[in-house]
C-alpha cells in the first residue's frame, strides 16, 4: 500500500527546513552505493525530527538504528552546541560510511556511534535523554520502548518509525513477524495509560510517545 502521494510530500519537502549539502551527499551516496537504502529516513522525517530538537529544547539524543548515519548528522546539525547524539548498530560497515560524514561536519564531535546488540548497549547507558529515536529491527520494537522508556527524561519524547508499515499493520490476519511485532508496540502504547502516543502518517508513519 502506498501510503505517500508524492507531489504532496515533494510540496511539503520545500516547505519545510532543508537539510545540508553534507547530508545530501550522504543521501546520495547511500542511494547509489548502500544495499536496502530505502532504509535511509527521508527528508520530511528529518525536517520533523529537527522540530522536534527545536521546540523540545533538546541537547541529548538516543538513536537506535544508525544505518549510514544520515539521522544521526541530520539531528546532530540541530544540537545546540554541547548536545550529544549516541547512536547504536550492529553494523561496523554501514556505520563507518556514516563516520566519513560526520568528520567533515562541524557537528560530527555531537556524534557518539556504538557498535553492538542494541539492547545491551542501552543496558550499559548512563544518564536520560530528551529525545528518542527507534528506527531497527522491528522485532525488537517492544523490547527497545521499554529499555527506552527507562532512559528518557521527564519531558522527553520517543519517536519510533515505520509504524504503519507500508499499510501492513492494517492486515489483522498476516503471518509476518515485523508487522505482528509493529501491531503489538502499537498496541502497547494505545492501552498503557502511563503513556501519551500520537502515530502521524508521516512518511511511514513515526508514533510518538511520551509519558503522562
Amino acid at each position: 500500500m502506498n501510503l505517500n502521494n508524492q507531489p504532496i510530500d515533494d510540496y511539503c519537502i520545500d516547505k519545510s527546513n532543508q537539510p545540508s549539502q553534507l547530508c545530501n551527499e550522504l543521501e546520495n551516496y547511500t542511494k547509489n552505493n548502500v544495499e536496502l537504502p530505502q532504509m535511509l529516513i527521508g527528508k520530511l522525517e528529518s525536517s520533523f525530527l529537527s522540530f522536534l530538537i527545536h521546540s523540545n529544547q533538546v541537547k541529548r539524543v538516543l538513536e537506535i538504528g544508525t544505518f549510514t548515519g544520515y539521522s544521526a548528522l541530520s539531528m546532530a546539525e540541530q544540537l545546540p552546541d554541547g548536545g550529544e547524539i549516541i547512536t547504536l548498530d550492529i553494523n561496523q560497515d554501514t556505520v563507518n560510511i556514516g563516520k566519513d560524514y560526520w568528520n567533515k561536519s562541524a557537528h560530527g564531535n555531537k556524534i557518539k556511534s556504538i557498535i553492538g546488540p542494541a539492547l545491551e548497549s542501552m543496558s550499559n547507558l548512563q544518564g536520560h535523554f530528551d529525545l528518542i529515536f527507534i528506527d531497527a529491527d522491528k522485532t525488537n520494537y517492544t523490547n527497545y520502548l521499554k529499555a527506552s522508556l527507562k532512559l528518557l527524561s521527564p519531558t522527553g519524547i520517543i519517536a519510533m518509525d515505520n509504524c504503519l508499515w507500508s499499510g501492513r499493520v492494517l492486515d489483522s490476519s498476516t503471518n509476518d513477524a515485523d508487522t505482528i511485532a509493529l501491531q503489538q508496540v502499537n498496541d502497547l502504547v494505545k492501552n498503557d495509560k502511563s503513556l501519551f502516543g500520537t502515530l502521524l502518517p508521516v512518511r511511514d508513519g513515526i508514533f510518538l510517545v511520551k509519558k503522562v
